[in-house]
């Protein structure tokens, strides 16, 4: 195990590959998550000069194969371009305790880089979370194709997977959606996936959540999912469950799983009777024997709201 020993301290990095990834680290950024490390990792290094973050923050991988020009719609260069680079990656892990590996699928840089990278987190002993997205369908064959190969070798080398359909948030928008917003809202999806977890360990809050009690849970669990539920009014813990429950984002019902870490945040105005509620209708749907962690996190900025995130 790398980094701090005192679990409540625990260091987290956020490692965004590729072009998606870097547009949701810099979303993280803009929407001043704290308690994490930003870094992005390209092969393109002129997209690397716009992001805010820190500057010995963003690591160019493969210069000798790429030279800095990006890696061309090829995960096979991206995959080459990170094991060229693996004692730089490895020095940019240095010290995590918890590691976020997050890209879009289906393009280069993130597609063969991101499998390369969690690799080597993992076998530093860091807890290794992959987060990714796959392809709109209008993105074309390829990329879909592409995507699936990369999540396949990305699986193999996380400790917990949680795969983001991008088709599936375009039920959430109207049908005059313009394509720009469509991707932000993808990558405004990881962040609040990243979010979710991270603010349970890093936010002092009503509820505390260990670092140790996470680790239990995603350490070799494989593939997750994901709900994200939000809702005001006077039921409003409740409703934010069902949402989240319901969330177009779940592929499946939690009524088989067999860990589940949640996490409510509310305004100063958040109860202790509003987290029981929400619990209550997890507690109602899933197996009996589950392995369950939750949290619940105080957010001045959200007075009247309820968000409700769960994996």
């Amino acid at each position: 195990m790398t980094g701090s020993s005192n679990y409540n301290e625990a260091k987290i990095k956020v490692i965004g590959v590729g072009g998606g990834g870097s547009n949701a680290v810099n979303r993280m950024i803009e929407s001043a998550l704290k308690g994490v490390e930003f870094w992005i990792v390209n092969t393109d290094i002129q997209a690397m000069k716009l992001s805010p973050v820190f500057p010995e923050h963003r690591l160019q991988i493969g210069q000798e194969l790429t030279r800095g020009l990006g890696a061309g719609g090829n995960p096979e260069i991206g995959m080459n371009a990170a094991k060229e680079s693996k004692e730089s990656i490895e020095a940019a892990l240095y010290g995590a305790d918890m590691v976020f590996v997050t890209a879009g699928m289906g393009g280069g840089t993130g597609t063969g880089g991101a499998p390369i990278i969690a690799g080597v987190a993992k076998s530093m002993g860091i807890l290794t979370i992959g987060i990714v997205t796959t392809p709109f369908s209008f993105e074309g064959r390829r990329r879909a194709v592409q995507a699936q190969e990369g999540i396949a070798a990305l699986r193999e080398n996380v400790d917990t997977l949680i795969v983001i359909p991008n088709d599936k948030l375009l039920t959430a928008v109207s049908p005059s959606t313009p394509v720009t917003e469509a991707f932000n809202l993808a990558d405004d999806i990881l962040r609040q996936g990243v979010r979710g977890i991270s603010d349970i360990i890093t936010i002092p809050g009503l509820v505390n959540v260990d670092f140790a009690d996470v680790r239990t849970i995603m350490a070799n669990a494989g593939s997750s999912l994901m709900g994200i539920g939000t809702a005001t009014g006077k039921t409003r813990a409740r409703d934010a469950a069902l949402n989240a429950i319901q969330s177009p984002l779940l592929d499946l019902g939690i009524e088989r799983a067999t860990g589940i870490v949640w996490n409510i945040t509310g305004g100063s105005d958040l109860t202790l009777f509003e987290v029981n509620t929400a619990a209550e209708v997890i507690y109602d749907l899933v197996d009996p024997t589950a392995n369950l962690i939750f949290g619940a996190v105080i957010d001045p900025s959200i007075s009247g709201q309820v968000s409700w995130f769960l994996f």
